[in-house]
């Protein structure tokens, strides 16, 4: 039977073989890798939402504690996004006729809830609980960054896995006393590490299991 193809294209048959392993091994690194683009993940990135809430004047300028929006951040896995009425206890009195506020003004006179767009949205597959991190001394701070500072709000961190993770694996570095959990302006000490390992006891933190696959995918 007559040779098919010539000798020369041996080289052809091999580089297409290079060239398959080049191809799916970069589709593999962007699927991988692509939360870490922060054209994706958003990060440091503001959202825009129906009414341009500003964190940073109701938190440093008026010295509003996060707790008195976010009413369920201890108590429950969602920290609470504040009712309408919630700002009105204060709009029904200042600012009443203020053009921005039209949508505050409008969703507490029909009954109808501002729709914000989420800033920190995990994936269905990741479960996460404020109370938990609250409560065993990890700060606000820690997550959502500078809040504080933040006109407009956006995404700190990616959120990714491997960040949490880091954390996870060793909570000594970033675990606070209780007390300073909302407190924005904290400072790690410079001995953060025994502090944080005497903290990581007192406040039963079970290390050996936070790095469990069922501690986030339920």
């Amino acid at each position: 039977m007559a040779q098919v193809f010539p000798r020369s294209a041996n080289w052809a048959s091999k580089a297409s073989i290079l060239v398959g392993l080049v191809l799916v091994g970069s589709i593999l690194a962007i699927v991988l890798n692509i939360n870490r683009i922060y054209f994706v993940n958003q990060v440091n990135v503001p959202i825009d939402q129906p009414v341009p809430f500003s964190h940073k004047h109701h938190v440093t300028g008026m010295g509003i504690d996060c707790r008195y929006c976010h009413t369920t951040v201890e108590e429950s896995a969602f920290a609470g996004v504040p009712p309408t009425e919630t700002c009105m206890t204060c709009h029904s009195q200042i600012w009443t006729e203020a053009p921005i506020l039209e949508p505050v003004r409008a969703s507490f006179r029909d009954n109808v809830p501002i729709e914000w767009n989420r800033v920190h949205d995990l994936p269905d597959f990741a479960y996460f609980n404020h109370s938990i991190h609250v409560n065993q001394g990890i700060g606000c701070q820690s997550c959502h960054g500078q809040v504080d500072q933040m006109p407009l709000m956006w995404k700190a961190e990616s959120l990714n896995m491997e960040w949490c993770l880091d954390c996870h694996r060793d909570p000594a570095q970033y675990i606070r006393p209780r007390d300073q959990v909302f407190n924005m302006n904290y400072q790690y000490p410079a001995d953060q590490e025994s502090l944080g390992a005497q903290l990581v006891a007192e406040y039963g933190v079970q290390t050996s299991q936070l790095t469990n696959c069922s501690i986030c995918h339920r």
